[in-house]
């Protein structure tokens, strides 16, 4: 058996100090490793100097183990190959000032003062630590992206049985689902102004995730509201003021609901609509559960009935039409969480993918037009490498080692670890969480919302994590805090598609504060050319986290439009960089955990500032070529309907 390892400073505790060069620039923290691993799959971790300008040294570390093995009896032979290579590489220091900070919370400076109720009154009502989700999207057509986030409320008069006091909110703090209109750059950032009462938005449900879609066809996008609770839609008018349609459009599902997602499935012009439910929870069915104390903690998904998740077609004429047992996705249920949507098989339409908390994960591929089989036993996605189902969360699917098909990124537990599945080919998977350096260091947090985004433009996306507990931390309840959920996030970088690095919170600052991270989306907020993020916590601020790394390297955005100026999901983008590779890219808004991302893609050009080649592969197939496409703006990619 592996003996369980603290981290790799504790290897002093073997006369190996002298050997190794310990600057935290070049040493990164190692994580606990599991007592069934094998030391060929747990220590495949690279070491790369993190956050510093011009210093790409880094060494892989790939000692092959085929057994089990004792690891005091074997650390030597496994770690002096590696500790050779570090000092002869070096552990240089980054230059004068440190650390580049790829990410700054500036919150504060942009007027997005939001804090989410999540009623926590002390009855530890399983809905209270599931949420809030946030969207990023352009809501009045003027250019740059607006931002709505996701509202809970108290659920019950405080609790008599366990007097917990609820989280307190800011004094005046307006109640329900906030929408803020992004009035442009002022001082390098963007200001934003709470708009909520002016545009009707009037929320009532205690909100989950939100998704973002044009459902009537009107050239402005429509906010569905999922929750405990009855789902809302707020579909625009032509006066601007948004109502609420869900039972006209028949999607006002009063049970619990998480994440969701619009695409046009049936390729009739209008998108369709996938929504995740969890469990058959209640205020009525609530019952106490136990941590690892007599103490009452939240329950957690096995406590409840799951739910079968809905699929919506949308008919074109005002409505949508229950489809979920036709399509075949109604005959199974499943604790939903997650949910992203693209065409992972390569077979020209496109399927879901669904992540479900501690039971087998979802891949619904489409067998014939809007008729879906779960085909992620067989594919190799339900299950991580061991074969057993994991607590997922989030989901996000990216092309991330650019071999033309997309990925799939799932969040997890605590003990787990983080899953990346990578394609194959046609759909196939292959568990690659490990090797690639995001397993272990994901290990002891809770994550939730992901981001698979270039930060830095070089041609290759990057990952953000954001994480927080789902059980109260008994040691910190002992020293009297309240709520004792918080985290620190992660960030990723991505090292040409072989492995990732995780930075430290030196390397970002704005990772140091632990959250109860949730939500998580991606948009370029400053219209700069690099994307910046939207962070949800519960009970907590929302963050608005502002790249500031990728701006000045070379990019190019484009905007898939059709002839109606309606945002086109599914869109395959290949750039063809001179002198460099290929780059392939898709446009979608969902995905993460209870969020809609920015609907325009950016493309990092790793440095290249000359006009780019760009080829469109539109989701039925129709393909379109953009000759010398010029760097450093957005492009309108206009469909070609002759």
């Amino acid at each position: 058996m592996v003996e369980r390892m603290p981290s790799f400073q504790s290897v002093s505790d073997w006369s190996f100090d002298d050997m190794f060069c310990w600057p935290r620039s070049c040493i990164l923290s190692g994580e606990i490793l599991p007592s069934d691993a094998t030391l060929g799959h747990e220590m495949a971790t690279p070491f790369r100097t993190a956050g510093y300008a011009g210093n790409e040294q880094m060494a892989l570390i790939c000692s092959i183990f085929t057994e089990k093995i004792d690891f005091r009896r074997s650390l030597s032979s496994a770690l002096i190959i590696p500790v050779l290579l570090l000092n002869i590489l070096g552990c240089e220091p980054g230059p004068t000032g440190g650390p580049i900070p790829w990410l700054v919370d500036r919150s504060k400076e942009t007027g997005l003062e939001f804090t989410h109720n999540n009623g926590m009154s002390g009855e530890r009502y399983f809905c209270e630590i599931v949420g809030p989700g946030v969207a990023i999207f352009d809501y009045d057509g003027d250019g740059d992206m607006d931002v709505a986030l996701n509202q809970g409320h108290l659920l019950k008069k405080e609790s008599t049985q366990n007097p917990i006091p609820s989280l307190p909110m800011p004094e005046g703090h307006p109640k329900g689902l906030r929408l803020f209109r992004n009035e442009g750059v002022k001082n390098k950032v963007p200001v934003f102004t709470d708009v909520t009462n002016e545009t009707g938005i009037d929320s009532k449900v205690y909100g989950m995730g939100l998704a973002v879609s044009d459902v009537n066809n009107d050239g402005t996008p429509d906010l569905l509201v999922t929750g405990f609770g009855e789902d809302e839609l707020w579909v625009s008018t032509p006066s601007g003021i948004y109502e609420n349609l869900a039972s006209e459009w028949g999607v006002a599902d009063p049970r619990w609901t998480t994440s969701a997602i619009f695409a046009d499935v049936d390729r009739d012009g209008d998108e369709d609509l996938y929504v995740c439910a969890y469990v058959d929870f209640s205020l009525s069915n609530h019952k106490p559960c136990y941590g690892s104390t007599s103490l009452v903690d939240y329950c957690g998904p096995n406590s409840y009935p799951s739910l079968t998740d809905r699929f919506y077609v949308n008919d074109g004429h005002g409505g949508f039409v229950d489809w979920t047992v036709n399509s075949g996705i109604g005959s199974v249920a499943g604790a939903g969480l997650g949910v992203a949507c693209s065409d992972l098989d390569n077979d020209g339409d496109l399927d879901f993918y669904v992540a479900n908390d501690g039971e087998a994960n979802r891949l619904w591929s489409q067998s014939e037009s809007l008729r879906f089989t779960d085909s992620a036993l067989l594919n190799g996605c339900a299950l991580n490498r061991n074969g057993k189902p994991e607590a997922s969360m989030g989901a996000e699917i990216a092309d991330f080692d650019g071999d033309g098909d997309e990925d799939v990124f799932l969040t997890h537990l605590d003990g787990e670890t983080n899953t990346l599945y990578r394609n194959e080919g046609e759909g196939f998977f292959d568990d690659i969480s490990t090797e690639s350096g995001l397993g272990i260091p994901s290990r002891k947090w809770t994550g939730f919302g992901a981001a698979w985004v270039d930060f830095d433009n070089d041609g290759w996306l990057d990952l953000y994590v954001t994480n927080g507990a789902v059980k109260m931390a008994v040691d910190r309840l002992a020293k009297g805090e309240v709520h004792p959920l918080g985290q620190p996030d992660q960030l990723y970088r991505n090292l040409q598609g072989e492995s990732f690095i995780v930075f430290s919170e030196v390397d970002v600052p704005a990772l140091a504060k632990e959250t109860v991270g949730r939500g998580a989306a991606w948009g370029d907020l400053d219209d700069d050319g690099d994307l910046d993020l939207v962070v949800t916590g519960n009970g907590e601020s929302a963050r608005l986290l502002f790249n500031t790394i990728g701006q000045d390297s070379s990019w190019i955005g484009l905007s898939p439009l059709d002839s109606k100026n309606r945002f086109v999901a599914g869109v395959k983008f290949e750039i063809n960089i001179p002198e460099s590779k290929k780059m392939v890219r898709y446009s979608r808004r969902g995905g993460s955990y209870l969020s809609s991302h920015d609907p325009r893609v950016v493309i990092g050009l790793a440095g290249n500032n000359k006009p780019v080649d760009l080829m469109v592969t539109w989701p039925d197939g129709a393909v379109q070529n953009f000759p010398t496409l010029s760097p450093g703006i957005y492009h309108e990619i206009r469909r070609n309907e002759d």
